[in-house]
């Protein structure tokens, strides 16, 4: 169905091809995860099926890609439209209406399909995608993963034989990713549709897929083979596969249910080793204890009863939360259970409709934007919102100057969360994962005393996450509080003290991680699902307990 020539993809005034060597097909009727490194090419490989690439990104396209008999190079997207859909990283660039029962239907209008059955598409799809209750909702107000998967209902309703979806379930919680997983599945199976997903995130995909296509890194040939055997070789993978290379287990399982199964000998060895209070105890090498955070200290921020109105609805409901020095905080919980809102009103996005908000001792919507920042420094879920420079380095240099730092503050931050990006790299050129961290480099410079990380993993791969998480773990051991929204629930289980799980705009829960995640099934990390009633959350965590005498 998908057929590779010897592909490279080559950007005006690049050094290196962004994709090099490309020459497998993919069967009609699999589902193939990509999978690689952030930056090595992964959505210029996706957007040569598509046929963006070349015709809309630019840059030349050496060798052949053919779609369902198709060549990519003589017929334009807009001509492969009716064989291949695509969802991309970033929803809101695909939106062409302004709600979300047209913007469904608004493909099917594009191919003239009768009014019949452009209405029952999009019934099935409502449901098929939970969106039901959401059908006449304007997209600007929904969450970060509802307009995800709005993004992918609008591709599904023009039932396309080849499906090309660039990190689908990034900004969607573990229930609706499985959700749209099992959409997925039952096109794969049931109807014969090819689906290519690019996916970061492989514990949530890699046991489903029929293949893995691994680009393992720059000059290397791409590889299409079994899951199992590429994960043996990956330089990224699950956490499930990393517990199983640890174990020697062979073949490695890649899924929970497969792994608990051998793990019994495991969890003998891991009895005599009591679990960590806290990640933090045993995940960091050097340096104290921080499993726990004293009372005592300053709050950070501080909201007391906060109720926040967007419209005619309450998007948050008397939440009480206090956040202190040198804390980590995962907010966590359903799309559109008010944790964007909740980092918005405490950086004065949001007016409080009831209750207070505190932060450094200011009350943000009352604050002046230069005066707050230097209390409070917010990532958003889209990157570009805070980068406007021609070049890295440009911006690196705006950054030094608007925090007052010292020249090459930001730089060397960019160094260490994107090894290998120049000076040079225009914004616009890098990966989603790679934009997202040059957004957190820029944050990161001013290093405020509150820090507040809105889906910081999205687009990162396992190194560039463990690179995060070293940066962040630094910062609160010199004092900054951290607040995480996030759906990455492995990212929560490494470096979180305390877990607050929203639902419909109220707090459900708040406690420490181990407490909190390891009773919820959907947020419970996969090493915890593996080794439970053990209390273990991560694979360093084990591998320091396998070492440490009994």
């Amino acid at each position: 169905m998908i057929r590779f020539e010897q592909v490279s993809v080559t950007y005006e005034g690049a050094a290196a091809p962004a994709v090099s060597g490309v020459d497998l097909s993919i069967p009609e009727g699999e589902l193939a995860l990509l999978v690689g490194p952030s930056g090595v090419g992964k959505s210029t490989l996706l957007g040569t099926v598509s046929g963006l690439v070349p015709h809309f990104t630019g840059g030349t396209l050496h060798g052949r890609v053919t779609v369902g008999g198709r060549d990519t190079r003589t017929h334009r997207p807009r001509e492969l439209a009716d064989v291949v859909g695509t969802v991309g990283q970033d929803p809101q660039a695909h939106f062409v209406t302004d709600t979300v029962e047209d913007e469904l239907a608004y493909g099917m209008e594009s191919l003239g399909l009768p009014p019949a059955t452009m209405r029952r598409r999009v019934e099935e799809t409502l449901d098929l995608l939970g969106l039901a209750e959401l059908r006449d909702r304007p997209l600007a107000t929904l969450s970060g993963g509802q307009q995800q998967r709005v993004a992918i209902g609008s591709v599904l309703t023009t039932h396309p034989a080849v499906l090309v979806l660039d990190e689908p379930t990034s900004a969607l919680d573990p229930a609706a990713a499985e959700e749209v997983l099992a959409v997925l599945q039952r096109l794969v199976h049931d109807l014969g549709t090819t689906v290519l997903m690019a996916e970061h995130r492989l514990e949530r995909v890699v046991q489903y897929a029929d293949q893995v296509l691994l680009l393992p890194g720059p000059g290397e040939p791409a590889v299409l083979g079994d899951p199992a055997e590429l994960m043996a070789v990956s330089p990224v993978h699950p956490p499930v596969v990393a517990l199983g290379r640890l174990a020697g287990w062979s073949p490695l399982p890649l899924s929970v249910r497969d792994a608990r199964r051998r793990s019994a000998g495991l969890r003998e060895d891991l009895a005599a080793h009591p679990p960590p209070e806290h990640p933090q105890a045993q995940d960091t090498a050097t340096g104290p204890d921080r499993s726990r955070i004293p009372a005592a200290r300053t709050p950070a921020a501080r909201t007391t009863r906060l109720t926040v109105r967007r419209g005619r609805r309450t998007v948050l409901h008397e939440v009480s939360l206090t956040v202190r020095a040198g804390e980590t905080v995962a907010l966590m919980g359903r799309n559109g259970a008010g944790k964007s809102t909740l980092m918005g009103a405490l950086v004065g996005s949001h007016e409080p409709a009831g209750g207070q908000v505190e932060v450094g001792g200011l009350t943000p919507h009352r604050t002046r934007p230069p005066e707050l920042l230097r209390q409070v420094g917010l990532v958003p879920q889209e990157p570009r919102d805070l980068l406007y420079a021609d070049t890295v380095g440009a911006e690196c240099t705006a950054a030094d100057h608007d925090a007052g730092a010292a020249p090459g503050t930001c730089r060397a931050l960019v160094s260490t969360l994107l090894p290998g990006v120049g000076d040079s790299s225009h914004p616009r050129d890098l990966s989603e994962g790679q934009r997202l961290a040059l957004a957190l480099s820029v944050i990161l410079t001013a290093a405020p005393p509150l820090v507040l990380l809105d889906e910081p993993t999205r687009g990162l791969d396992y190194a560039a996450k463990a690179r995060l998480v070293d940066v962040l773990r630094g910062l609160a051991a010199e004092g900054h509080a951290i607040v995480l929204a996030t759906h990455d629930v492995e990212l929560a289980a490494e470096l979180a003290h305390r877990v607050v799980i929203l639902a419909q705009g109220e707090v459900v829960a708040d406690g420490p991680t181990a407490e909190v995640v390891v009773s919820s099934p959907a947020f419970a990390p996969q090493i915890a699902k593996i080794l439970s009633p053990q209390r273990w959350l991560t694979v360093p965590q084990v591998r320091r307990a396998l070492e440490a005498p009994a």
